[in-house]
């Protein structure tokens, strides 16, 4: 099978030949119709994120067809449609699988780290944590979906029940999730990178109140907000933003470094925490919601054998929406 393989970080992904795995026990193979490209995949190539083994197959929101059932493997057809996520498995076994955590799981296994990923033709995933997608919507469109909607709706989860949000970062997990936001009738404001004009423009078009650069004020106090971008010194932009008792939830799976801000920023009962990777109840809440917004992906297509120029196009900020590999 074609693939693009991770040999070395810091490096350009390969493009290689190799046999198409075989799944195990309780596994399902998935000829991939489509993989999308996530900001997380380019921290692994970086080695911001330092992969697990190499050589490594990148790419977590891939969207398949199922090829081939391992043993033990029941109620799924050849050829049905599924979707897979970072979160490859846990082990459903320790504390925080128990009480519902399994995204904190010591075990947890992610797709395109420990795991093969999508930047390929085939890959294998456990049966249980393979989700069903709609038929009636391409691949490249739904391929988004899950990782920038399903652990971007477990950030927004954290405050839904605020009406004043503030998105600082408007790339693939922000244009999902605000189309979420205002499917439930909530007020968001969108911050872009200085100088973006077309994520302000597209953030407007999907229904934002206010879109303007991460180094402006939003018109109003925010009571709540979410920080997709990478970039730690949003942290103490974001909390200065909102209320007294507002929120700030950091989204990403890696940060630069948050410099030292002063007290007074906490103060009042701020509040500031993270988002863990994901949960398949997390998946199972936004795929039903998905549809019914319906949830549309902006979308830029590169073929498979050009994940390198897709990925340097995210790292530069030059992406409406999210990028799709297709094989």
């Amino acid at each position: 099978m074609r693939a693009m393989l991770l040999k070395a970080v810091g490096e350009p992904l390969f493009p290689a030949d190799l046999p198409p795995p075989t799944p195990g026990p309780g596994e399902v193979l998935l000829r991939v119709e489509a993989c999308g490209v996530c900001r997380t995949d380019q921290h692994i190539a970086d080695g911001e994120l330092p992969p697990p083994r190499l050589p490594l197959v990148l790419g977590h929101q891939a969207v398949g067809r199922v090829a081939g059932l391992g043993e033990g493997v029941v109620g799924i057809a050849l050829g049905t449609r599924l979707g897979v996520g970072w979160l490859g498995g846990a082990c459903g076994a320790c504390k925080f699988c128990l009480r519902g955590q399994e995204n904190l799981c010591p075990g947890a296994r992610f797709t395109g780290y420990h795991r093969d990923g999508g930047y390929a033709e085939y890959l294998v995933v456990r049966a249980e944590y393979a989700y069903p997608l709609p038929e009636d919507l391409p691949p490249e469109a739904l391929a988004p979906w899950l990782c920038a909607g399903l652990i971007g709706y477990r950030a927004y989860r954290m405050v839904q029940d605020r009406q004043v949000l503030g998105f600082y970062g408007f790339g693939a997990a922000a244009h999902l999730l605000l189309q979420v936001a205002r499917h439930e009738g909530k007020r968001v404001y969108a911050f872009v990178r200085p100088g973006d004009e077309a994520a302000k423009a597209l953030a407007l078009e999907l229904g934002a109140f206010w879109a303007g650069d991460s180094t402006e004020s939003p018109p109003e106090p925010l009571e709540a907000a979410l920080v997709f971008a990478p970039v730690g010194s949003l942290v103490p932009k974001a909390l200065a933003d909102t209320e007294p008792g507002g929120v700030v939830v950091l989204a990403g799976i890696h940060m630069s470094p948050i410099p030292e801000m002063p007290y007074r920023l906490l103060w009042e009962e701020r509040v500031l925490r993270s988002v863990a990777n994901l949960t398949r109840e997390d998946a199972k809440a936004f795929l039903e919601i998905a549809p019914k917004v319906p949830v549309r992906a902006e979308v830029e297509v590169f073929p498979l054998e050009e994940a390198n120029r897709a990925l340097e196009a995210l790292r530069r900020g030059r992406l409406r929406g999210a990028a799709v590999l297709l094989p």
